[in-house]
This record gives structure tokens, C-alpha cells and sequence, in this order.
């Protein structure tokens, strides 16, 4: 059981580090549930502490995701319209790499462009808000993608360091 709730738990913390790009998988509570996995082996000591603490930064980091768009979208001007064309900016670089690894930084600015302009706003009062809600948008993502990466890091730890007793087959 130990084996299988070990590969499980990598499996999510893959998959929460692709939630840090993907705005529909929440990354960092993903990744939380990995360490959680391996913390119900019966080779892992429990630490209460580390997994309060880990889910508090994860929760913490999920909300501030929402929140520091639309803290740079307003900031710049912007309207929720910029912010769903950033999401949707996103998406395209995702299912269309057209630009390659800089896809994804491109597109979701022209995704908050296209969507200030269909929101009537001026070209420099778009260009503007798009600005920002691109901004709060990276800034997100980037707390997103190191929150998960510690994680990683720290489950891979884990793993090695409790390898013997977790990989036995008796």
C-alpha cells in the first residue's frame, strides 16, 4: 500500500505542477494532497506541523490567485473582461503553441487586449489594463509554480530518504 500511495502522490504532485499553468487544476492544493499521500505511508513519521502548515500555504497561494489579477487588472484600469482574456490567452498557448515557449507569455496579453477592446475600452486604456491583468497574472503563476516545485522537491526528499522502508515487498 505504501508503494501505491507513494506513486500516486508523484502523480499529483505532476499534475499540480502543471496546475500552475493550467487555470482549471487548483496547482498548489493538488501538490498538497501528493505530500498528504505520503505522509499516510506507514514508513513516513506523521508531522501534523508540516502538513498544516504546507496546506496553509497552499490555500493561501490558491486564493492570492484570484486575487492578484484582479489587484493588477484594476490597478492598470482594467475590467474583468481583460482578466478572462488573459484565461483565455492562456488556453490558446496551451492547445496552440504557435510562439513556442513564449506562447505563453504572448498570448495572454493579447488575450487581455482583445478582451479590454471588446469591453469598449480605448486602445491605451486596453493597452494599459492589459498590462496589468498580464502582470498580476504572471506574478500568480510564478507563486503558483514555486509553491508546487518546493513541494516536489520536498516529496522527492521524502521518498529518497525513506526509500528503504517504503519500497519493501514483503
Amino acid at each position: 500500500m505504501d508503494i501505491a500511495l507513494t506513486l500516486i502522490g508523484f502523480f499529483l504532485m505532476l499534475i499540480g505542477i502543471l496546475g500552475s499553468f493550467l487555470p482549471v487544476l487548483p496547482g498548489p492544493p493538488v501538490s498538497w494532497v501528493g505530500l498528504l499521500l505520503i505522509y499516510l505511508t506507514k514508513a513516513i513519521p506523521d508531522d501534523w506541523w508540516v502538513l498544516g502548515i504546507t496546506l496553509f500555504i497552499a490555500l493561501f497561494i490558491t486564493v492570492m490567485d484570484y486575487v492578484i489579477p484582479a489587484m493588477g487588472t484594476k490597478k492598470f484600469g482594467g475590467s474583468k473582461a481583460g482578466m478572462w482574456g488573459t484565461i483565455v490567452g492562456l488556453l490558446v498557448a496551451i492547445i496552440f503553441p504557435v510562439f513556442g515557449p513564449f506562447g505563453i507569455i504572448i498570448w495572454p496579453f493579447i488575450g487581455a487586449l482583445v478582451g479590454e477592446l471588446l469591453n469598449k475600452a480605448n486602445q491605451k486604456t486596453a493597452l494599459k489594463a492589459a498590462f496589468g491583468s498580464f502582470l498580476g497574472f504572471l506574478t500568480g503563476t510564478f507563486m503558483k509554480l514555486v509553491v508546487t516545485i518546493f513541494y516536489a522537491l520536498f516529496y522527492v526528499y521524502l521518498a529518497i530518504k525513506y526509500a528503504g522502508e517504503i519500497f519493501t515487498f514483503s
